[in-house]
């Protein structure tokens, strides 16, 4: 590994499967903390919002000002922006009143724009190109819309269409399994794929959340919201202390790649 791939690669971990298995585990404690903080202890949306936000913000300044990759602050930055993710794509969906369809065409919108300009002022909107502030910035906006926007696609689902909360996860996961076989079978942009399976692990992290504190009468399993968050918050823990955590290469460093 040359240098400038080692000063690329310091602050990200490597997308292994246990990336992706700690990944929806962190999503599934963003949708079960946020409604336990919205909805269980009554702070409201909106409330709820500012807290998590103003956590996120905290937390991102602290792993671009980071020198070096450290697991628990980056898995920990992740957890904070499925939260404010939960949050804020309910405040859209209920308390604005625009609906699921409303709320996930102005987050696709918004998440759109965001690596729209990403791609226009640094030419990329590949991991591997995280390496100064306002590239990271510009990453954890992205990640921080697309786990809203995987809210609002999991809630849209779960309630729009009638496949509840275990159908819902049922087809987020093939979609997942698609981008999977795409991945090793087709010579699409891993750039494309990579943000694909990004979005897609959200709305089953929030379905699945969904399906473990709504109530049995709308499909769900009614279990505490703080103990489910606390379950899932140990497993995740133990999965990051099992599965290496380490900075690797990312989707979009192989020459089959098609969008910088």
């Amino acid at each position: 590994m040359t240098s400038t791939e080692k000063d690329v690669l310091t602050k990200v971990p490597a997308v292994t499967l246990g990336f992706w298995i700690i990944k929806i585990a962190a999503t599934t404690l963003g949708e079960t903390g946020g409604d336990t903080l919205s909805m269980t202890l009554n702070w409201g949306y909106l409330a709820a919002t500012g807290l998590f936000l103003s956590l996120l913000v905290g937390l991102i300044a602290a792993q671009i000002l980071a020198k070096k990759f450290h697991p628990a602050l980056y898995w920990a930055t992740i957890v904070a922006s499925t939260t404010a993710g939960t949050t804020m794509a309910d405040f859209a969906d209920r308390s604005l009143g625009v609906g699921y369809l409303g709320g996930t065409t102005i987050l696709l919108t918004s998440l759109l724009a965001v690596l729209g300009l990403w791609y226009r002022t640094q030419g990329s909107i590949s991991v591997e190109t995280v390496k100064a502030p306002k590239t990271e910035a510009f990453y954890w906006a992205a990640i921080t819309l697309s786990q809203t926007l995987g809210t609002a696609l999991g809630d849209w689902m779960a309630d729009s269409t009638g496949l509840g909360y275990e159908g819902g996860a049922l087809v987020f996961s093939a979609m997942i399994a698609l981008v999977a076989i795409a991945y090793y079978r087709t010579r699409i942009s891993t750039v494309l794929l990579f943000w694909a399976a990004f979005i897609l692990t959200r709305p089953l992290g929030a379905t699945v959340g969904d399906f473990l504190d709504k109530p049995i009468s709308h499909g769900g399993l009614d279990l505490s919201r703080p103990i489910a968050s606390a379950v899932i918050a140990i497993f995740m823990v133990v999965c990051i202390l099992i599965f290496p955590q380490r900075a690797g290469r990312h989707p979009g460093e192989t020459p089959r790649t098609a969008v910088q």
